[in-house]
């Protein structure tokens, strides 16, 4: 009866550590990227429509938020204040009307959730919003991106408000149907994840945004 030689069986053995050692660092690097510099998104719901559909996939700039503030016009991914889902604005509970001011008081803590929307506002910025449309210190926002209205109330807050300092208020371009600062407030630099810089799924929808 024959025997496998030794060195064949530890030239085995050694192969499979070394395939384990670079799977675990794949892994490694692929969690590290996801987590420092570039990570993928999945659109949740209909909010950011015409520009971004359900079940599109983007990617998220992660580092550029540890160099630079975001832009007014850019497509961030955030955590929300801890009561967004409840349309809850600001340390002191209380629920906004459409027609007058749009939430103006920040709250202290994040949900864990990501939400993604398109920055309208940023500190000191002085807005107010008719039929969707956000007036930005006295100019509208170019925002041939965004679904019409349709005459909503939700999409009319004429009382002027301020954004408080290092903070960014949040809209979803589906300006009718979406959750957004509107009820719960602008919210700190440091809850911004990063910006989305590019579509990457269906395949008919790739492209930089």
């Amino acid at each position: 009866m024959k025997t496998r030689p030794k060195t064949q069986s530890k030239s085995t053995s050694s192969s499979i550590v070394e395939l384990v050692v670079i799977i675990a660092i794949a892994l490694g690097l692929a969690l590290a990227i996801q987590a420092f510099i570039v990570k993928p998104y999945r659109i949740p719901s209909g909010s950011m429509e015409p520009t971004l559909d359900v079940g599109q996939r983007v990617l998220v700039n992660r580092i550029a938020t540890r160099f630079s503030d975001p832009h007014v016009g850019e497509i961030a991914v955030f955590h929300p204040p801890k009561d967004a889902e409840h349309e809850i604005c600001g340390p002191e509970p209380h629920m906004v009307t459409p027609g007058g001011a749009a939430c103006a008081a920040p709250e202290t803590e994040h949900s864990n959730v990501n939400f993604i929307k398109r920055v309208v506002a940023g500190p000191g910025d002085i807005i107010s919003i008719h039929e969707g449309h956000v007036i930005r210190n006295g100019k509208p926002e170019p925002d041939s991106y965004t679904r019409p209205c349709g005459g909503v109330s939700e999409c009319n807050f004429p009382t002027p408000i301020k954004i408080p300092a290092g903070h960014w208020f949040m809209m979803g371009d589906n300006r009718g149907e979406s959750d957004d600062s509107r009820y719960w407030g602008p919210v700190p630099t440091s809850w911004i994840i990063g910006g989305a810089f590019a579509t990457y799924w269906p395949p008919d929808r790739i492209g930089i945004l």
